[in-house]
């Protein structure tokens, strides 16, 4: 792929998951007084409603977690652009494949070492 086209596709991909980001944090600060489960007190909830409010609560955190962490990657690869090592597998050091760049612009290993990771991570 070429520098400026990984650019431009880095480039876009962060304005989309700044925007996603921005509406997240917006939907978490709609409750009362910036609460986001909504209530002052649970103390006259039942459980299950707490618990309920409680999973929404870890799944939207969840959610900004990772979107988080889809920007890291993406300015990981902006600056690799700028470094002059994008397409290069930083566990290796061999040329990631065009297809994988293709579907993943701000991929960091090749399939190879990324399929490694991934095999360890499981195991942990």
């Amino acid at each position: 792929m070429k520098l400026d086209v990984a650019r431009r596709r880095l480039t876009k991909e962060r304005a989309r998951l700044e925007g996603i980001l921005q509406g997240l944090l917006e939907e978490q600060n709609d409750g009362p007084e910036g609460n986001p489960l909504g209530e002052l007190s649970m103390m006259d909830q039942h459980p299950a409603d707490v618990g309920s409010e409680t999973f929404e609560r870890d799944k939207d955190l969840s959610i900004l977690y990772n979107i988080q962490a889809e920007l890291s990657e993406v300015d990981r690869g902006l600056r690799r652009i700028q470094e002059g090592t994008y397409g290069q597998c930083e566990a290796c050091g061999r040329p990631i494949g065009a297809a994988r760049l293709e579907a993943r612009p701000a991929a960091r290993f090749c399939l190879e070492d990324q399929a490694t990771l991934e095999r360890r991570s499981r195991s942990a």
